[in-house]
């Protein structure tokens, strides 16, 4: 993560950041997600019936993808220096565009959209994400993030 004073947040609003490095998607991972989640759908787990389905293979679940997001704004993100710590504020205008196949690679690009300073010592960051899948047009997922930094 990118960390700079605080006041200089600003000058970096509507900048893309660098991009985050690849991250592969195997079906150990989608299995350990489905367990986690209670969700076995049959297009996550089950090899041979998602054969059967227009994607040919199975896929992640969209929120495995989301999920990613946390670790990959820690890589490739932007923030204020002398945080103590960053909190999930949540997340607007989530969509998932196209689905992620079994042993893809996926990486985020950010723009950091706004800088709020919601109380003395506490600013929220909205940033967009895209998820992209290497070797498709189209991402996986667009999302604007919040994350509320808490200045030490």
């Amino acid at each position: 993560m990118l960390t700079i004073p605080a006041d200089q947040l600003p000058e970096y609003v509507d900048r893309e950041l660098a991009p985050s490095d690849w991250i592969h998607i195997d079906q150990a991972q989608i299995n350990a997600f489905a367990d986690a989640t209670l969700d076995h759908q049959f297009i996550h787990v089950d090899e041979k019936l998602a054969a059967q389905t227009p994607f040919g293979t199975t896929i992640a679940h969209g929120y495995l993808t989301m999920s990613l997001i946390s670790h990959l704004l820690e890589e490739c993100g932007i923030g204020p220096e002398n945080a103590a710590m960053v909190i999930n504020y949540g997340s607007d205008k989530v969509r998932f565009l196209q689905p992620v196949a079994v042993d893809s690679d996926v990486r985020m690009r950010a723009v950091l959209l706004s800088v709020t300073e919601k109380t003395p010592g506490q600013i929220l960051l909205k940033t967009g994400v895209t998820i992209d899948i290497k070797g498709k047009e189209k991402p996986a997922l667009v999302a604007e993030i919040l994350s509320l930094f808490v200045i030490q």
